[in-house]
């Protein structure tokens, strides 16, 4: 699959340009499936407002309202309550996953109980992640970002890519997201880490990976 992995959503020209890049067709012409699971575990958005807010397309992060073909909802809570033939043929033929924010190991609890992280791998459209939705990729989030604790304990990860991600870099309302923060985080991964701000996203195709940025950013490599 290939990903887009974004701090705040498809905000500005670059990143616009970079995911229509990614398609096999145009906007227009696209299928998407939006996922909320993470802003559930999450206190500061959700449930409630806020998560309509991104379904519907009415948030600040531009995702679900770029003008899809058609747009559904896809709640990973739900899927173990359901049968597979009910719901995986609907996500194999969608052009684009876009996966919102919130926490990033409540997504991931549910990316693997619900069965979707298996899935992944071998679907064949765009995978779009807004902050959470793009930190579940990596091996670890790191404990400056736990906050919903899983069950087995940890800060682990789907590990999908082989570097982990600090979003919302300097974030005005975010006051402890500063760079100097961002160095000590990554001291404490184990491999490739980016620091990226609202206007910055990382593209991966075959394991390529490319920053796309309007704004400020950073690799720490080991």
């Amino acid at each position: 699959m290939k990903l887009l992995l974004t701090s705040a959503g498809v905000n500005n020209k670059s990143i616009h340009d970079a995911l229509t890049g990614m398609l096999d067709k145009p906007i227009a012409e696209s299928t998407a499936l939006c996922i909320p699971t993470a802003m559930y575990g999450h206190p500061w958005v959700g449930p409630g407002v806020r998560t309509w807010e991104f379904i519907s397309g009415n948030s600040e992060n531009p995702m679900v309202d770029l003008g899809w073909k058609s747009v559904g909802v896809l709640e990973l809570t739900a899927l173990p309550s359901i049968d597979e033939e009910r719901w995986m043929p609907l996500v194999k033929e969608t052009d684009v996953l876009l996966v919102s924010g919130g926490d990033a190991l409540y997504l991931n609890y549910w990316m693997k109980k619900s069965g979707m992280a298996e899935l992944l791998p071998s679907l064949k459209g765009v995978y779009v992640g807004m902050s959470a939705g793009s930190m579940v990729m990596a091996p670890r989030i790191g404990e400056f970002f736990v906050g919903w604790t899983p069950p087995q304990g940890g800060d682990d990860a789907l590990g999908l890519v082989d570097f982990s991600i600090f979003p919302h870099l300097d974030h005005e309302m975010l006051p402890h997201n500063t760079m100097a923060a961002a160095e000590k985080w990554a001291a404490g991964m184990e491999g490739p880490a980016y620091a990226i701000d609202d206007e910055t996203a990382i593209k991966v195709i075959d394991g390529e990976v490319e920053v796309i940025t309007a704004g400020n950013w950073r690799l720490f490599s080991k």
